[in-house]
Parts: C-alpha cells; sequence; structure tokens
C-alpha cells in the first residue's frame, strides 16, 4: 500500500479539471484510504459508493496505520514500568510516536514537550488549566473558534472574543486594537489555525509576533490545519513561533483515540497536573508528592499506545505523499468545487467564495439551498446520493449566527426552542469538506445532486424530528445490523 520510489517534486496538469498532481495520483492516494469501496443503500433500492465530505469532523484511517497497528499488537504491552521484554518493545514504540509526532510539527524536544491526549478538546482543556492564568488575566479568542477553544478558558480567565468580517475571516485589525487596549493583561491569544466552518486560515506566525510582542503567549487549535498544511512550531528564539499547539489524530487519518499537546517543557514541568494518578509521580508519601517530570507528569493513568502509535504512523504517511503536494491538489478542487456551485442558482455559498483565492483556504465550504431547511438537504444528499455530510453549527454558534447575519431577537428566539426541547427551527449551514482523497468525480456527483435538489426534484417524502430537527424519508428503513454489529 505504500508509496515507495514515488518522487513528490515531479509535478504534473491534468487537463481535464486543471487539477495538480504529483508523481502519486489521486487513485493511489486513495488505495491507502479504508473504506472508499464501501457501498451503502439509497432510495432508489441499489446500492451506490459512499462519498464522504464530512472530513472537517473525523477522516477515515489510513492503510498504513491499520498495517501498523497489525503489525504492533502482538507486541502490546505495558510500558516504562514493565521488565519483560514485550514491554520493553512497547515502551520504545510509545517514546518513538513522540518523537515522530513532534517532528512532523517541527518541536524541538530540548525546548517543547509532546504530551499525549485523547483529542484537540482535551488538550486545549489541559492547556486551560496547566497555563499559568487568574481571572483578571485577559484570554483572546476569536469569534471563529469551536467551541471547544473557547469554553475551556471562561473559568480560568477573561474571556474577550475577536472580531471577524462579514465574509468569517478574522479581523486583523481588531486583534492589533485588544493588545493595544489590554497590554499586559492579555496572557494568552488562543486562536484556530483554520475554520472547521468556513476553512478559512489564520496567520498564525504573524498573529504569534504580535502576541509575543505584547508579552503574551499563542496557543493554535491545529486540529482542522493539520490533516492540510505543514505546520512548523519554530524554535522558542523565532518571535513567531508557535507556543502551544493541539492537534486530533481522528482528523489526521489515524480514528484510535489520540491528540496531541504541544508546548513549552519549562510551563508542564510546574505545578501540578490536571489529573494525577499512576504514572504522575516520582514519589508519593502519606503526607507529600513529589510530580513527574513532562510528558509524565501530564499523561495520568495507562495512556493510549496503540493511538499514540497509529498517530506517528500516518503523520509518517503525509510527510511522505507531501504536505505542500497536498495543499496544492486541495486549493484546485476547491476552485473547482467553488466554480461549480457558483452556476447552481439556488444555492449560497459562505465565507471566502472567490475560486481565484482557493490556495489560501481549506476545502471546507459551508452553503445552503434556497428554501429548503439544511436539516432536509443532508437527509437527502444521504438518502437518495449516498453522500454524507454534515449540517447545522458545527460546534461554533456564535460564529455561524454571524455568516448568517441573524438578528438578536431571532437567535434569541430559537435558543428559547432548543432550551424547550426543540431542535427544529434551529439556523444552520450545510457543509462539505474534503479529505487527501476527495476526488473531482466525488465533486461531479454532488454537483448533480444539488442541481436537482435546488431544483425541487426531490424524489422522497420526508418527515422531520421536532426534537432533534433531522429529516427521514417515510419508507427508507435500511437495517443497519446488515452492515455492522456487534
Amino acid at each position: 500500500m505504500g508509496a515507495a520510489g514515488l518522487d513528490p517534486a515531479n509535478i504534473a496538469t491534468n487537463h481535464r479539471h486543471g487539477e495538480v498532481e504529483a508523481a502519486f495520483s489521486v487513485q493511489e492516494i486513495r488505495q491507502r484510504v479504508v473504506g472508499l469501496d464501501v457501498k451503502v443503500p439509497v432510495l432508489d433500492g441499489s446500492r451506490r459508493p459512499y462519498v464522504n465530505f464530512d472530513n472537517a469532523a473525523t477522516t477515515p484511517s489510513f492503510w498504513d496505520v491499520c498495517e501498523t497497528m497489525e503489525l504492533f499488537l502482538p507486541w502490546y504491552s505495558s510500558i516504562h514500568r514493565g521488565t519483560g521484554f514485550k514491554s520493553g518493545v512497547a515502551t520504545e514504540a510509545y517514546d518513538d510516536a513522540r518523537h515522530i509526532v513532534g517532528h512532523f510539527f517541527g518541536a524541538d524536544p530540548a525546548e517543547q514537550v509532546v504530551i499525549f491526549v485523547k483529542n484537540s478538546t482535551e488538550a486545549i482543556n489541559k492547556a486551560a488549566r496547566r497555563i499559568p492564568l487568574s481571572p483578571d488575566d485577559v484570554v483572546l479568542v476569536s469569534l471563529m473558534e469551536h467551541h471547544s477553544n473557547d469554553l475551556p478558558w471562561r473559568p480560568q480567565a477573561t474571556v474577550m472574543h475577536l472580531a471577524v468580517t462579514p465574509q468569517g475571516e478574522l479581523d486583523l485589525e481588531d486583534v492589533r486594537r485588544k493588545f493595544a487596549e489590554h497590554g499586559k493583561r492579555i496572557k494568552l491569544l488562543a486562536i484556530t489555525g483554520a475554520s472547521n466552518v468556513t476553512g478559512a486560515i489564520n496567520p498564525i506566525h504573524e498573529l504569534a509576533e504580535l502576541a509575543h510582542s505584547h508579552g503574551a503567549r499563542i496557543l493554535v487549535d491545529a486540529a482542522q490545519l493539520a490533516p492540510h498544511r505543514a505546520i512548523h512550531i519554530g524554535p522558542a528564539g523565532d518571535p513567531g513561533h508557535i507556543d502551544f499547539l493541539v492537534a486530533s489524530a481522528h482528523k489526521m487519518y489515524a480514528p484510535f483515540g489520540t491528540g496531541a499537546l504541544i508546548g513549552p517543557r519549562e510551563i508542564f514541568g510546574r505545578g501540578a497536573p490536571d489529573y494525577s494518578g499512576g504514572g504522575t509521580v516520582e514519589i508519593v508519601t502519606e503526607d507529600d508528592v513529589y510530580w513527574a517530570s513532562p510528558p509524565d507528569r501530564d499523561e495520568a493513568g495507562s495512556p493510549n499506545v496503540l493511538g499514540a502509535v497509529a498517530m506517528a504512523a500516518a503523520c509518517r504517511v503525509l510527510r511522505e505523499i507531501g504536505m505542500d503536494h497536498l495543499a496544492a491538489y486541495e486549493a484546485d478542487l476547491t476552485r473547482y468545487t467553488l466554480e461549480e456551485l457558483k452556476a447552481i442558482e439556488g444555492i449560497e455559498l459562505y465565507g471566502h467564495v472567490d475560486p481565484a483565492s482557493a490556495g489560501k483556504r481549506l476545502g471546507v465550504i459551508p452553503f445552503n439551498v434556497k428554501g429548503l431547511s439544511h436539516y432536509l438537504v443532508g437527509a437527502v444528499l444521504s438518502t437518495e446520493y449516498a453522500i454524507g455530510v454534515r449540517n447545522g453549527c458545527f460546534c461554533a454558534h456564535p460564529y455561524v449566527l454571524r455568516l448568517l447575519d441573524i438578528p438578536d431577537p431571532v437567535a434569541w428566539s430559537w435558543r428559547k426552542q432548543v432550551v424547550a426541547g426543540v431542535r427544529a427551527h434551529l439556523p444552520g449551514l450545510v457543509r462539505i469538506s474534503y479529505g487527501c482523497y476527495s476526488s473531482h468525480e466525488e465533486v461531479d456527483w454532488l454537483v448533480r445532486a444539488l442541481r436537482k435538489i435546488a431544483c425541487g426534484e426531490i424524489a422522497g417524502d420526508y418527515e422531520q424530528d421536532q426534537a432533534t430537527g433531522t429529516f427521514s424519508e417515510r419508507t427508507f428503513r435500511p437495517e443497519m445490523e446488515q452492515y455492522f454489529k456487534l
């Protein structure tokens, strides 16, 4: 399944779509991704190849990762304190995984520590409790943040939100204004590397330099950015270096329950961990405790050794394929999609929608079909076309409301409905998001489906659940047990 012997510097052009290709093709990459041959039932009684356009939520696994798991599982054992041979092999694999993940992001082991966690959400929660903060300190977060990079900071400090433009991009003037107004009170800028709603990419190194010039640190939520762009943390002496970075393996083709928090070794070498217990200590007496050095201090309990190995394997595959080449291909795919969608009457696109600027954003495209509920569009795409998307507010409620330009009275009305248990009228968007394996042919199928939906050509008879908001076709009841059951 590997791509040994391929020269990623050899780039050619596919004249049909203007597709940027390296010496590897999309077809070769697709052969390295699990589940792309799966067919699912659709309303007309047939089965179609499943098209996954929900990669911003989670990605499938690389076959390379699964093969690594198969090779490692016979050697899986307790780590660090086990004296058996298997424990030695497992310990070395876990430590190697930490080094590989750190290297993927350009971390210096002498300066930064890689802490394995479950996912980006846990990483940010850990950072919020381990970075020294007081209630009067200010943490700047943007309105485009996923809730996971907003809510954890609120109990620890004073959170101030940075504005976004009507197109959903970070308002850099507001960032500068906030730093000028609040000065030394600002201890941290917590910012997403790229939006999970619009794909907008933030200038993280420019923002880091600004934060450092005011005596603050920066944390980058790279959950969305890491699978699509090369990220280099940079040395501590570089004004544009990243202090803290978080990433999730399940968005990097290794869905085995692991993420990483990378940060200054000296920060995690101070104070008590947010979770304490086995593995976090050097010595415990009846009256005292001596904490272990990082990263052990912040990895309480038995770690997810398999997940760490899987994340490392995925990092190696991404590096082998080439992040720059993946970015170029994704930009072409995004450009093509925007051109096609803009030609469909009734499709309302959000965010920065200029096809010529596709290289400055990720392949995350939010839209609505005029006159139709986002819930219904998602259901029809799945039920009639075997296309998996995501709809709603994507754990970024303030941001989506800003994009939709919903006035406060309307927002308050749906909030009351949600609290009362009714989500049927909740505003939102439909989101398509690409992985490294997404193809122009899949986009063509999506465009064909949306043309019909926008024209009112919907074959099924759909009913809405008022509590969840979701639509289901009245007669389409495939038995999930036929496809998988424990």
